[in-house]
């Protein structure tokens, strides 16, 4: 073969062993760098540092905003129910209550005045109550066309329905109001409804909330007002969640809106 033959074999030779590395290098780097599928496929909660009520604050709006199970959440922190919050109450959410969740616990506040005491237990608002999974009914909470479905990656933790003109927002299924404000941020007027001991349902962006919180509601109830215009194009955002965590309603909700 003549030299220069040789030569550029040579240098062809070295090009692809150079590439081949390359490949390798990148290979690597992308399977270091990227969280595995399993990871992603439900959106942590914060297990770290504390909460300050703030007055509209509930245990369930609180619960709902850092991807926690109220319940859980309440345990960790010892509260009981009725789930009294105060404000500039610390709540935690670690994994783990500490003495000061203990001692900022409002039940406690509550049972150091004995001279309220009898005028607090008849006062106080009652647990929701509960019903059980096989009971619930679920039904769509407003008419309109799907344009954002549920996200297992969380990008998506819930369904958008785009509001054509003005329409009613209806309970999804029998339940008790746990929320009703717009301090959530990114939910506009939100209202939170708990069904059960396992499942709640969140209804947002609405232009005008009518009911309270600890009001009884009913599958197909209207609870909320939202309305759409040439100049303001509305969707209703909604989610359910199991023990805290996102599902997609698509699989509780009947396949017909009608």
């Amino acid at each position: 073969m003549p030299l220069i033959m040789r030569v550029m074999c040579g240098r062809v030779s070295q090009s692809v062993v150079g590439l081949v590395a390359m490949l390798f290098l990148l290979a690597a780097c992308v399977s270091h760098n990227h969280a595995p599928v399993r990871d992603l496929e439900k959106p942590r909660k914060v297990t770290w540092g504390s909460h300050r009520v703030i007055k509209g604050d509930t245990l369930y709006s609180i619960a709902w905003r850092y991807g926690w199970d109220y319940q859980a959440l309440a345990r960790v922190n010892q509260i009981k129910k009725p789930y009294l919050l105060m404000p500039g109450q610390k709540i935690y959410l670690n994994r783990k209550a500490t003495a000061s969740s203990r001692k900022n616990s409002p039940q406690k506040t509550i049972a150091n005045k004995p001279s309220e005491k009898k005028r607090t237990s008849a006062t106080k608002p009652k647990p929701p109550s509960v019903m059980a999974n096989s009971a619930l009914r679920w039904s769509w909470p407003a008419r309109g066309r799907l344009i954002q479905t549920f996200s297992k990656w969380g990008a998506s933790k819930g369904i958008d329905i785009a509001i054509e003109g003005n329409s009613a927002v209806r309970s999804a299924a029998d339940g008790v109001v746990v929320y009703a404000g717009s301090g959530l941020i990114g939910y506009g007027n939100l209202i939170i409804i708990k069904h059960n001991a396992t499942y709640l349902s969140a209804y947002a962006n609405n232009r005008k909330i009518l009911v309270g919180e600890q009001k009884k509601v009913k599958v197909g109830e209207k609870i909320a007002e939202i309305s759409s215009s040439r100049a303001r194009k509305a969707s209703l955002h909604f989610e359910i969640r199991k023990h805290g965590i996102p599902v997609d309603p698509l699989i509780y909700l009947p396949k017909s809106k009608s």
